[in-house]
């Protein structure tokens, strides 16, 4: 297990077994899960992206109570970025990124009141998400994948991309619109 700078985040690596067969991997231990204080039963929906050489999704987020996933490339690799949204954390804007991929299984944590998005690194990759909240589109937020005042290193050419990602809106954007919300 591996925290990060940023507070909140937590990056999960197992211990493949291998053999002449493959390897053998735990992808998720309810009780490793529990000790680092995360509610197993809190995720309620499994899901799996495939996208290839290039391709970015995000940078996505929720508002409301937010949104806490645990993301794992289960083909391929990715460039995996967190930026911290959260109203009144110290870390406010602060980003952090880590390598997923098929050879270490790592598991990063996003906690909620992050925007979260990857790149990818090979030809393809799939990537899993446990989720622990139903999807809610009127709290959805985006935010450019490119904005300047994130200044996103993405390490590899960037691919396609959904419209959405295109027409997202920028962090100071988010930010005035995060502001409002509080109010409210």
């Amino acid at each position: 297990m591996t925290s990060f700078d940023l507070p909140g985040p937590v990056l999960f690596t197992p211990e493949p077994h291998f053999d002449a067969r493959g390897f053998f991997t735990r992808t998720f231990d309810a009780q490793i899960a529990a000790e680092h204080g995360l509610d197993p039963a809190a995720f309620i929906q499994d899901s799996q992206s495939r996208s290839s050489r290039g391709v970015i999704r995000g940078m996505h987020g929720r508002s409301g109570a937010g949104e806490g996933k645990l993301v794992r490339c289960a083909h391929g690799a990715i460039l995996d970025v967190l930026v911290d949204i959260r109203t009144g954390s110290a870390a406010f804007g602060e980003q952090v990124s880590v390598r997923l991929d098929d050879e270490t299984f790592a598991h990063l944590y996003v906690p909620p009141g992050f925007l979260h998005g990857f790149q990818v690194l090979g030809e393809v990759a799939d990537v899993c998400y446990r989720i622990d909240r139903a999807h809610d589109p009127s709290e959805d937020l985006a935010v450019r994948y490119d904005d300047p005042d994130l200044a996103i290193d993405w390490p590899v050419p960037v691919g396609t991309m959904s419209e959405r990602d295109l027409s997202a809106g920028t962090f100071a954007e988010l930010q005035i619109l995060l502001k409002t919300r509080e109010r409210d």
